[in-house]
C-alpha cells in the first residue's frame, strides 16, 4: 500500500508532466490524485515546498530506473555500458515520460528557485557518483570526465526526442559510437 506522500508526488509528477511546472498547483494534484481538496497542501504548505518534494520524487523514480538499467548492463564494458545507457533513454522518452518531463520542467525552476536547486544538486550528485563508478568500471582512463559526457548526450538525445518526437527513437548505434570513443578497448 502506498502512502499518502507518495501518491501526491507521483499526481504531481502527472500534473507537471502533461502540463508543465505552470500547472503544479496543489488543487491539480488533489484532482490527479484522487483525493480531497487540501490534501497535497497538509502535506506541502507551498508551492516550493511542494516543487522540492517533487524533485525527491523524481530523483528516487529515476534511480530506480537506473538501477534496473544498469543491473541489466550485466559485465562492466563498453558495450554493456552503451546498451544500457540507450536502454535507459528509450525508457525516459516512453515508459517514464512523464517523470522525464517533470524533471526537464524541474530543471528551468531550478534557475530561479533555490530550494528546488539545492535538492536537484543533492539528488544528482548520487546519480553522477554511480555514473562515474559505472564507466570506470567499464574502462575508463578519465571516468569523470567521459561519465559527464555520457550524461549530457543522453539528457540532450532524451530531450531532442521529446521535443521533437521522431517515432523512431535509436540511440544505441550512436552511443556505441561515442562510447567506444571514449573508452577505446586495448
Amino acid at each position: 500500500m502506498r502512502d499518502r506522500r507518495t501518491t501526491v508526488l507521483d499526481a504531481a509528477v502527472t500534473v507537471v508532466g502533461a502540463g508543465g511546472a505552470r500547472s503544479l498547483t496543489h488543487r491539480a494534484v488533489d484532482a490527479a490524485a484522487g483525493l480531497p481538496v487540501g490534501s497535497a497542501s497538509n502535506l506541502f504548505r507551498t508551492r516550493d515546498a511542494l516543487l522540492v518534494g517533487l524533485v525527491g520524487r523524481c530523483v528516487e523514480r529515476e534511480r530506480v530506473a537506473w538501477v534496473e538499467a544498469m543491473d541489466a548492463a550485466g559485465p562492466a564494458s563498453p558495450r554493456a555500458l552503451a546498451a544500457a545507457l540507450a536502454d535507459l533513454a528509450v525508457r525516459q522518452v516512453t515508459t517514464d515520460r512523464d517523470v522525464t518531463l517533470t524533471r526537464c520542467a524541474i530543471l528551468v525552476e531550478a534557475a530561479t528557485t533555490p530550494a528546488v536547486r539545492d535538492a536537484l544538486a543533492a539528488g544528482g550528485s548520487d546519480v553522477m557518483a554511480r555514473a562515474v563508478a559505472l564507466v570506470a568500471a567499464a574502462g575508463s582512463r578519465t571516468p569523470e570526465a567521459d561519465a559527464a559526457v555520457l550524461a549530457h548526450w543522453v539528457f540532450g538525445a532524451v530531450l531532442h526526442e521529446l521535443a521533437n518526437p521522431s517515432g523512431s527513437f535509436a540511440p544505441h548505434a550512436p552511443l556505441t559510437a561515442l562510447v567506444q570513443r571514449l573508452i577505446p578497448q586495448e
